[in-house]
């Protein structure tokens, strides 16, 4: 069976992109970090998509020792292996956001943690599904990354400078796997709405980032139709990006209403 794995696949983006994935047909495994939470939406999203399987599988980045936990990793394809499961898609969605990392006061075990997840993770998912990819003729992987590798923000320094580094890992990886058809690509997204801001309308109004050319900011299904692309359409596209930020990266700064 072929399948699309979706990474962080439980809340906001990843939902949106298993909802994508699972409506135009595609047979979806998903991983989040709670079991409790994975099976709660392994039942909701089967009871929506009846006509495609959908597995959902608890994975987490790091171990207890807070070291990349490679060997979860490799389990997750044995099993896969031993179900007949092949990921011809892979969406690394997942990511640890780094939030409130500031100069002098953050740790730099802190620092590393980010790392770890967005670039060190994320390459010990890719080598082990591109090593099947290699061995059915091809694949796609889409990186999630951010417009933030590009437009720094503040107190995000390990998030800013990993999804860089993510990048650069793109880029790498698609001209490594290129002679084996499977195309590596990323999309940037900027602001996203999500849950958060439900919670905290009146400071998310004011945020900068709020103020695109466009005039508003991307849903979940957007950055889903962004993933899509590279993964079904792009046929002989590698190694390129596409951002989806509204304009955001475009401007020297944001036209805000005063």
């Amino acid at each position: 069976m072929k399948a699309t794995m979706i990474t962080g696949a439980c809340i906001n983006t990843g939902v949106a992109m298993v909802e994508k994935f699972a409506s135009e047909g595609k047979n979806v495994v998903f991983t989040g970090r709670s079991i409790e939470k994975v099976k709660a939406c392994e039942a909701q999203y089967r009871a929506k998509f009846p006509e495609v399987e959908i597995e959902g599988f608890a994975l987490d980045s790091l171990d207890a020792d807070g070291n990349v936990d490679e060997a979860s990793v490799k389990a997750l394809f044995a099993t896969l292996d031993e179900k007949d499961i092949f990921i011809e898609t892979l969406v690394l969605n997942a990511a640890d956001q780094g939030l409130g990392m500031e100069i002098f006061k953050s740790s730099i075990n802190d620092f590393m943690r980010v790392y770890k997840t967005n670039v060190v993770w994320n390459f010990c998912l890719v080598e082990n599904a591109a090593l099947r990819m290699k061995e059915q003729g091809g694949g796609s992987v889409v990186f999630i990354n951010s417009n933030t590798a590009y437009r720094a923000i503040p107190d995000r320094t390990a998030y800013v400078s990993s999804k860089g580094g993510q990048l650069g890992l793109m880029r790498a990886l698609a001209l490594d796997l290129g002679k084996y058809n499977i195309r590596v690509n990323a999309v940037l997204p900027g602001m996203i709405r999500t849950d958060r801001m439900a919670q905290r309308p009146e400071y998310y109004a004011s945020l900068p980032s709020m103020f695109t050319p466009l005039g508003d900011i991307a849903y979940g299904s957007d950055i889903a139709d962004a993933a899509w692309y590279f993964a079904t359409l792009a046929r002989n596209t590698t190694g390129a990006e596409l951002v989806v930020d509204g304009g955001n990266t475009i401007q020297l700064y944001p036209i805000m209403d005063r």
